[in-house]
């Protein structure tokens, strides 16, 4: 029910603001109460669900700009380190695995800012890569900083959907990240995250120069 609900977030198909009442869900989903209150609250802990009381769950408002400017800020900090840490990790299998996410997103770019199958596509390959990369730093507090940040980065990525996603120049700078980490040198690895986290934030601001 969870990666329904999320899915459902990211597609649009729940708007920022809407309630979630878990009734009206019960029935249009036609599951029971409890499998939806557990999802919530998981969505809940992401920040892509709000909850306040005598009103109930609702999906979140789209970032303010200074938030936007405060995860990256938390991102400059954390992801350029994992990407160092995977670099002397790198094996065969996780190359592989890391290019396949950016062919996906690449091949996303064609309707990523039009339709729903190509955004899920961008969100998801993206995701998929930075994950990768978290994982093979094999630094479990390094690695839980990161998830701490997953659920904020996924509502960073639904942010992008009222704009464009920019999935070409981002597969440029995951290619650039993982051109580094296939050759061992974690020093670049680490200098094209960060490039690529302070540049998805400035494409970000760009889209939305308004957003208090």
């Amino acid at each position: 029910m969870y990666d329904v609900l999320l899915t459902q977030l990211m597609d649009g198909t729940r708007k920022p603001g809407e309630p979630l009442n878990i009734g009206a869900l019960s029935r249009e989903l036609e599951v029971s109460q409890t499998p939806l209150r557990e999802a919530l609250a998981r969505l809940e802990h992401s920040g892509l669900v709000q909850r306040e009381a005598l009103r109930g769950y609702f999906v979140a408002p789209a970032f303010t700009n200074r938030e936007m400017s405060k995860l990256a800020a938390a991102r400059e900090l954390i992801e350029p380190a994992i990407a160092a840490e995977s670099a002397l990790r790198r094996t065969p299998e996780f190359i592989a695995e890391l290019a396949v996410t950016i062919d996906e997103l690449a091949a996303s770019a064609a309707n990523a800012d039009s339709d729903a199958d190509g955004f899920r596509l961008y969100w998801t390959s993206d995701a998929r890569f930075h994950s990768l990369i978290a994982s093979q730093a094999d630094n479990p507090f390094l690695e839980s900083a990161f998830h701490a940040l997953s659920g904020p980065v996924q509502r960073f990525r639904l942010f992008m959907k009222a704009g464009h996603a920019h999935a070409a120049r981002a597969a440029t700078e995951h290619r650039r990240i993982l051109d580094a980490l296939a050759v061992g040198d974690p020093a670049t690895a680490s200098a094209e995250m960060l490039t690529h986290v302070r540049a998805a934030s400035n494409r970000a601001l760009m889209e939305h120069p308004d957003s208090e």
